[in-house]
């Protein structure tokens, strides 16, 4: 893992869950398929020396839809699986790295969209879904990595918002300025966050995430 990391967060209005999970989709495999049409060489070249069959995952991600999955039922499937797992598989804790590489890489074998997760383990800024439990959120899961993309559909409404700083334990205070995004009126709106080495490991096959940055950092290891 990095301590250091770049991101892409784009955030758009008048979206919800459905179309948050279609755009953060819809990008990665425009960046897979702009990385094959423009630079075809260096693809060629890490589907030799690097992975091999790379062209045709990456083709395959073009081609194919993502799977898209509740966490219930991403749990459901993992503990299903009878595989030992390091962290434990309950409803209620997030999924580790672990749990994201299985569901992609040996259940589904290509990108899983996971979504409707527990709101005690999200954000305070997501929206609630109907059943109280889970709340709009969404992670893409790729093979080899985990999760690539994270994002949800944002909470609009002001009552709501505050109630929910609230109950997280947070200092309203400390979030004025976000409130203050929402008290004059708002509207649905939703983002995501794209984590540009592990789209770029994604993207070129490489092993380690320390070779796709030009400026390594991790925890303990700050070297100049």
């Amino acid at each position: 893992h990095l301590a250091e990391f770049w991101m892409l967060e784009p955030e758009f209005a008048f979206a919800d869950l459905k179309d948050n999970v279609a755009l953060a989709s819809d990008y990665i495999k425009y960046m897979a398929k702009v990385a094959l049409n423009e630079n075809e060489d260096d693809i060629a070249f890490f589907d030799k020396f690097v992975e091999k069959g790379l062209i045709e995952r990456l083709t395959n991600v073009i081609e194919s839809p993502f799977e898209i999955i509740t966490y219930t039922d991403a749990i459901k499937i993992l503990e299903k699986s009878m595989k030992k797992f390091q962290y434990p598989v309950k409803w209620g804790n997030d999924l580790q790295s672990e749990h994201e590489r299985y569901l992609s890489e040996e259940h589904f074998k290509k990108p899983v969209v996971v979504i409707d997760y527990p709101k005690e383990i999200k954000a305070f800024y997501m929206k609630d879904n109907k059943d109280g439990k889970t709340v709009a959120a969404m992670d893409i899961l790729v093979p080899k990595i985990g999760e690539i993309v994270g994002g949800s559909q944002r909470e609009d409404d002001y009552e709501l918002l505050k109630n929910k700083i609230k109950n997280k334990g947070l200092d309203l205070n400390t979030y004025k300025w976000y409130l203050d995004l929402r008290e004059y009126g708002s509207a649905p709106h939703a983002g995501f966050g794209v984590g540009f080495e592990r789209l770029v490991q994604f993207i070129t096959g490489m092993e380690n995430i320390r070779d796709v940055i030009p400026f390594y950092r991790a925890a303990g290891s700050c070297d100049f």
